[in-house]
């Protein structure tokens, strides 16, 4: 396989320069029909400020709204594979009633604004699984690791229990489609696969195991990293219930300085620094993937 040499045509040239073209009268748009007065130097503080009491630089809004994205992301895609697995091979079991409650989840899920789903989850669901699981009891008073160790990986204690509902809501709502993409692409084997396996005497389990879920990840891969880096941009709906993730905190910010176009420019770009690098990553894994199933052919 032979990488591809890089070529600049002349269509995309033009294509370039009607690009620049645009941004330009926007910004001609902005600046002196609009009146809009620039003033850029102002996002660097928002991004990072010096601790005066500690004498060094700590995160600010903007980076802390960024650290909160990426943890609520990394654990509702977690949590979301986990269970979207378990719902995929639910919905392909021999028991009729998993089925039935399987395709039952994913059609609701799928079917039910997100904003919505947000609010019945929060306001009717959340605060009795936090209090369930004992979420809810952590907080100023308790161990220092333990307070330590939810900042750090989750939440500070205070934001605690909201940041647990949001994670869940996210983590639900998501692993419908991880369901359907898992059960498509286990679904996508030759029937012949299975055959086999019954012929030497191998279990289902055995069978998906060793055999098809093997071959079936290969296919899986696109789809759920296109769903996963979805998923890091739906963690902005949780903005609504007051999760101080990036979009709030520009949201708040933008309320209080008025740097309106400053402050969604920078959220966008702090967006796009998280979703690109997972959306190279996976294209690389995927060419590697498909290169060792050429060599193995």
């Amino acid at each position: 396989m032979y990488a591809k040499r890089f070529s600049l045509s002349l269509l995309d040239g033009l294509l370039l320069l009607v690009l620049a073209g645009v941004l330009a009268f926007l910004g001609y748009r902005v600046s002196v029909q609009l009146n809009y007065q620039w003033n850029w130097g102002a996002i660097p503080q928002f991004l990072f400020r010096y601790d005066t009491e500690s004498g060094r630089w700590v995160a600010n809004y903007l980076t802390q709204g960024l650290l909160t994205t990426l943890r609520l992301s990394l654990w509702a895609s977690l949590f979301a594979l986990i269970f979207g697995f378990a719902v995929a091979l639910a919905r392909i079991s021999n028991s009729l009633y998993l089925r039935l409650l399987a395709r039952t989840f994913t059609e609701l899920m799928r079917n039910l604004p997100p904003l919505v789903i947000i609010f019945l989850f929060y306001y009717f669901l959340a605060d009795q699984l936090v209090l369930l699981t004992g979420s809810g009891r952590i907080d100023a008073d308790s161990h220092f690791w333990l307070t330590r160790l939810s900042t750090i990986f989750l939440a500070p204690p205070a934001q605690f229990a909201p940041f647990v509902s949001a994670l869940i809501t996210l983590a639900v709502f998501e692993s419908a489609y991880v369901a359907e993409i898992a059960r498509a692409g286990i679904l996508s084997i030759y029937r012949g696969q299975w055959e086999a396996c019954h012929a030497l005497g191998l279990s289902r389990w055995q069978s998906l195991r060793y055999i098809i879920l093997p071959q079936s990840l290969r296919r899986m891969l696109p789809p759920l990293a296109g769903q996963l880096v979805s998923l890091i941009k739906d963690s902005s709906i949780v903005s609504v219930i007051a999760i101080q993730e990036l979009t709030y905190q520009g949201s708040q910010l933008m309320a209080s300085t008025y740097l309106t176009f400053e402050v969604w420019l920078t959220v966008a770009a702090m967006y796009l620094l998280l979703t690109f690098p997972c959306s190279i990553l996976v294209e690389r894994l995927n060419q590697r993937l498909n290169r060792h199933q050429d060599h193995s052919a």
